[in-house]
C-alpha cells in the first residue's frame, strides 16, 4: 500500500500543475492571508484596549497602533 501511495505522489509531482492544483494553491494562499489578517486585527484591538500609559511604556502612540502592527507589510 505504501509503495502505491509513493508512486502516486511521485507521479503527481512529475506533472506540471494543472488548473485544480493552481486553484487549490490560490485558495490556500487566500486562507493564509485571512488568518494572518485576523491575527493582526486582534493585535490592533489588544493595543487599542491598553491605556495611553501602557502604550507609552511600549513606545507606541495611540494613533500609531495600526502602523506598528502592520509595519512589516505596509509602509504608512
Amino acid at each position: 500500500m505504501q509503495r502505491h501511495i509513493m508512486a502516486l505522489t511521485q507521479s503527481y509531482h512529475d506533472h506540471k500543475p494543472g488548473i485544480l492544483s493552481s486553484l487549490f494553491s490560490g485558495l490556500v494562499r487566500s486562507l493564509e492571508q485571512v488568518t494572518e489578517a485576523n491575527s493582526r486585527i486582534s493585535e490592533v484591538e489588544r493595543f487599542q484596549a491598553m491605556s495611553d500609559e501602557a502604550l507609552a511604556a511600549r513606545g507606541i502612540k495611540r494613533e500609531d497602533i495600526v502602523r506598528h502592527v502592520f509595519r512589516d507589510v505596509f509602509w504608512l
